[in-house]
């Protein structure tokens, strides 16, 4: 039993091993293979691309023309040794992602693979992983001893176990030297150290996100965009670092989710910086609800109070107005109502369980003699 394909069919408990079959979706980096119906060309089956641990990825060159499909666990080649991972892309799927990255590597720049993974494979693989919990605790207690402003956030061992990559973070650059010769003599391993930033390593070791729900890095953002306090202006929220910091104190991912709509939204927007003139007073602007398209203002430009409620359109006639060198009478119209209030709606009330069925065909009703019986039955009944 030494084929994977053997070892993936059975239970932990008949192999004696953990349970590695491939349960697709239950890694972020997971690809829809939407070009899986398409007829292969053989050129494209040289390249395929194996994650591993976390965010990490790679491409290989299947150079042993092995039969590869997603989920399968392979060796590759290593600096040294060996690794192991799982084949996340193949096929047609492999061009389109070297064309999104922009990458056109060489053949003898990629590294092999070497071949599906033997049960001996594995159980060294599963060894590995057990290694790396307390071998990050050890590690963060060196580096306080040899008192480095750093955090080791997450330690991954190689397949062979012949090497370790400990990713950290750190405000400053830091001299940890001394740190790899320890480490290497407490672990008998090669070491390799990665910096890393705050929202890489919430995504790492993860967590459940204000909203309730777990955090966005840790399920499906593999790329991280900047953020910054415009993308909250835009949404008219206040500027809050409690409510808009996430649990790497940076500003949320989310924050770019809705940015466009609200961008969107405010294009034809007149500008908010312009008072509005009338006979008996002078708004400043003091906020904005997008989109319900309403202007608030108030007379006092340094106060909240009496606060006056304009819609989108209304403030565009006044600033037009006021272009020209005259004021208008009053900021509201008489025949409008002002007062706004929120009402609650149903976005399903119009929708019925059968509203994707098929229309009826009444020319088929009228040939049904049971229902032409039945209608004159109802209709004498009626009278």
């Amino acid at each position: 039993m030494t084929d994977n394909e053997d070892i993936q069919g059975q239970t932990g408990e008949e192999t004696g091993m953990p349970d590695i079959t491939y349960k697709p979706g239950y890694n972020k980096l997971d690809s829809f293979n939407w070009l899986k119906d398409l007829p292969e060309i053989p050129d494209e089956k040289d390249i395929v691309e194996i994650r591993f641990k976390n965010t990490r990825k790679g491409f290989f060159r299947n150079v042993n023309g092995l039969r590869l499909e997603i989920g399968d666990v392979v060796a590759v080649e290593a600096s040294p040794g060996h690794d192991i991972g799982r084949v996340s892309m193949v096929g047609h799927l492999v061009e389109e992602q070297l064309r999104r990255l922009k990458v056109r590597p060489l053949p003898d720049d990629l590294k092999k693979v070497y071949r599906k993974a033997k049960a001996v494979d594995i159980q060294k693989w599963e060894e590995a992983k057990k290694l790396e919990a307390t071998t990050m605790f050890r590690s963060r207690k060196i580096s306080e001893e040899l008192k480095l402003n750093m955090k080791i956030g997450d330690v991954e061992y190689q397949g062979d176990k012949t090497k370790a990559i400990f990713y950290y973070i750190a405000d400053e650059r830091v001299d940890f030297r001394q740190l790899i010769k320890v480490l290497a003599d407490e672990f008998r391993v090669r070491i390799e150290m990665r910096q890393i930033g705050a929202r890489q390593e919430a995504g790492r070791i993860g967590g459940i996100g204000s909203c309730g729900r777990e955090l966005c890095c840790a399920t499906h953002i593999t790329n991280f965009i900047s953020v910054t306090t415009t993308h909250a202006k835009y949404q008219e929220l206040s500027l809050n670092p409690q409510k808009l910091a996430g649990q790497c104190s940076k500003l949320k991912c989310c924050l770019n989710f809705e940015l466009d709509c609200y961008v969107e939204a405010q294009r034809s927007f007149p500008p908010r910086d312009v008072p509005l003139e009338a006979l008996d007073c002078t708004a400043y602007f003091q906020k904005l609800e997008v989109h319900k398209g309403l202007y608030w203002y108030s007379t006092d430009p340094h106060s909240t109070a009496n606060l006056i409620a304009l819609p989108v359109q209304r403030v565009r006639e006044i600033q037009a107005v006021n272009r020209k060198g005259k004021k208008v009478d009053k900021l509201k119209l008489v025949d409008e109502s002002w007062e706004v209030t929120p009402v609650s709606q149903d976005l399903l009330k119009n929708n019925s369980l059968t509203r994707f069925d098929p229309p009826e065909n009444k020319s088929l009703q009228n040939k049904n003699p049971f229902k032409r019986k039945n209608r004159r039955f109802n209709d004498k009944s009626n009278k």
